[in-house]
C-alpha cells in the first residue's frame, strides 16, 4: 500500500477549466499526457501541452485552462498523498 504519495489521471475537456486552489503540505507533479492549454503557477501563466511537466511546490497557487480542441489530460502526482483536507480553493 503507498503511503507517502498519490497518483491520479485528470481531464479536462475543451474550454473547460479547474479551480485555483493550492496545496499547504503536498507537492505536486503535472505530467501532461495529451492536448493543449494554459497553466497559472504562482504570478505566472505558461502554454502548456502533451509532454510538458510541471513541479508544484507546496503552497503555491495553481490552475489549468484547456484552450485546445480536445481534451487536455494530465497525471497528477502528489507527495504527501492527496487530500481534500490540504486543498484550499482560493476563488480565482
Amino acid at each position: 500500500m503507498v503511503r507517502n504519495q498519490s497518483l491520479a489521471e485528470a481531464t479536462v475537456e475543451a474550454g473547460g477549466e479547474t479551480a485555483e486552489h493550492f496545496h499547504p503540505r503536498s507537492e505536486e507533479i503535472y505530467y501532461f499526457t495529451s492536448g493543449s492549454g494554459r497553466m497559472r503557477l504562482g504570478s505566472e501563466d505558461a502554454e502548456i501541452r502533451e509532454g510538458d511537466c510541471v513541479v508544484i511546490p507546496p503552497g503555491i497557487v495553481h490552475k489549468l485552462w484547456n484552450t485546445g480542441t480536445g481534451p487536455l489530460v494530465l497525471l497528477c502526482c502528489c507527495a504527501p498523498a492527496y487530500s481534500h483536507e490540504d486543498t484550499v480553493l482560493t476563488g480565482g
